[in-house]
């Protein structure tokens, strides 16, 4: 069994271009992206005829504090808000990544993962090339830099040479641009806030929070140019495809968030209903991990019968534990995140509904929580195929061995962290779901999501990940 490690990240973006309250309105558009990354986060912004950068380890709230953000004042910003690897925590990599050069001022923010990325590094370094961080957020700037004639004509070519998971948002001199890979992999959307200011984000949750309408998503391969209130749209890929991420749906964004044109909370509530279609057994409650297992425990509910109860509190000050950045962290957190309420679990069957099982430290802790509270049987049910293979796309997932389903096989892994009985919800049963919610009842049967993760279909070629660890790709 081999490792494939790898700068990965599971980050968030936001831009804003035309508006007063900028700044502010990137802050808010920022806290409603915390989820996807607590490592760090950073603001740029133009000031005059330069773009001026914030950013530092922490949280938003850490980092953009109110002094910082009273002591300047823009019409157009960018953010981002990041987890990263073990091998990726230094102050450089933070984002955005701010250039100034003597003909053009640019800054951006990015979220996903350059599968070439390697490769494209020795080919500029060869050429000069200095690269001030390890991340692979920065190659997008040099590629442009080496490019000649218009910067539209530039980025089309640059963007051309990457291959991989990316959504970018972009601050230049000539407007504001946010950018998807032509494979759908990373989500974007555009929403507006008056007639001639635009906001670009990860997630549409941002939207409500700061009063704006949702337009429209990005599409694959799409380069969006908003300047002077207008929004120009072109694509850098002539060969396009929808292969958004399933884990978006399943775990890293909010319930209020809709991902290409489908509510999360329906979708997961759904998948509960599948899930309980699939796999019902005997039970007094349904308990749901909180909180981006509620919708499918719900679903499961209403399905089954089986009336749901919060056997399971959360302490909102602590992160998630999937995206702390070791082991032992992560370990610290799941002791500290949830309690499970005696009077409601003791004595009861338990069906516990979570999202998925990665490493197993998470659903064990869970599952001993509420048998040391008394429950007499726990019956784990997981919303969500088993994920079996790594993500080079930009999700935390990146070796084999952390993978337990990789592993073991559902018998072992339900003794391992001793539920009384252990199901997962078929791809099918997921991907139905999503479509389902998408189009209603007569669904089409189309292959629109990335299923790398569950049964090690990759969208893209694996280039770096392969090519470093000599893995021949008929292995894999």
């Amino acid at each position: 069994m081999f490792d494939i490690k790898g700068l990965n990240e599971e980050c968030g973006v936001f831009a804003i271009t035309n508006n007063k309250d900028a700044l502010t309105l990137t802050y808010y558009g920022l806290h409603c992206l915390q989820h996807r990354g607590q490592e760090a986060a950073g603001i740029a912004f133009r000031n005059e005829d330069y773009i001026e950068v914030f950013k530092g380890k922490g949280l938003v709230a850490e980092v953009l504090t109110d002094s910082l953000m009273a002591s300047t004042s823009s019409r157009e910003a960018i953010g981002h808000v990041r987890y990263a690897t073990a091998g990726g925590l230094g102050l450089a990599n933070v984002q955005p990544f701010s250039f100034r050069f003597y003909d053009e001022s640019i800054a951006l923010a990015h979220n996903g993962h350059i599968g070439n990325a390697k490769l494209l590094k020795r080919k500029l370094e060869a050429k000069g090339s200095v690269f001030s961080a390890t991340s692979d957020s920065e190659i997008l700037i040099h590629l442009l830099r080496h490019e000649h004639g218009a910067f539209q004509d530039r980025l089309i070519n640059s963007l051309n040479q990457l291959d991989g998971a990316f959504a970018y948002v972009m601050l230049h001199d000539s407007g504001l641009y946010g950018i998807r890979d032509r494979y759908g992999l990373r989500p974007l959307s555009i929403g507006q806030l008056s007639d001639d200011s635009y906001v670009l984000t990860s997630e549409t949750c941002v939207f409500s929070v700061i009063g704006a309408k949702y337009l429209r998503d990005v599409e694959p391969g799409e380069i969006v140019r908003i300047h002077d209130g207008k929004i120009e749209s072109s694509f850098y890929a002539r060969e396009t495809s929808q292969n958004l991420c399933l884990m978006e749906y399943v775990y890293f964004s909010r319930p209020d968030s809709s991902l290409d044109g489908t509510n999360v909370h329906f979708a997961r509530k759904l998948s509960g209903r599948i899930l309980a279609q699939e796999s019902s057994v005997d039970a007094d409650i349904v308990v749901g991990v909180p909180d981006s297992s509620i919708s499918a425990a719900i679903g499961y509910a209403e399905a089954t019968g089986v009336p749901y109860e919060m056997g399971l509190i959360k302490n909102k000050y602590v992160g998630r534990t999937f995206i702390q950045p070791t082991q032992e962290l992560r370990e610290k957190g799941v002791r500290m995140k949830l309690s499970a309420v005696n009077e409601i679990v003791g004595g009861k069957r338990i069906v516990l509904i979570d999202d998925s099982i990665v490493r197993g430290t998470t659903c064990k802790r869970i599952v001993q929580l509420l048998k040391e509270a008394g429950a007499s049987e726990v019956h784990v049910r997981i919303a969500s195929p088993a994920i079996k293979y790594p993500c080079y796309y930009g999700v935390d997932i990146s070796t084999y061995e952390e993978l337990i389903s990789n592993r073991l096989d559902v018998a072992e892994l339900g003794e391992y962290i001793n539920a009384d009985s252990l199901q997962f919800l078929s791809l099918d049963g997921l991907q139905n779901a999503l479509l389902a919610t998408k189009y209603g009842a007569d669904y089409p049967k189309e292959k629109r999501y990335c299923t790398a993760c569950f049964n090690g279909e990759y969208v893209t070629s694996l280039y770096d990940s392969v090519e470093k660890f000599n893995v021949d790709k008929k292995d894999l």
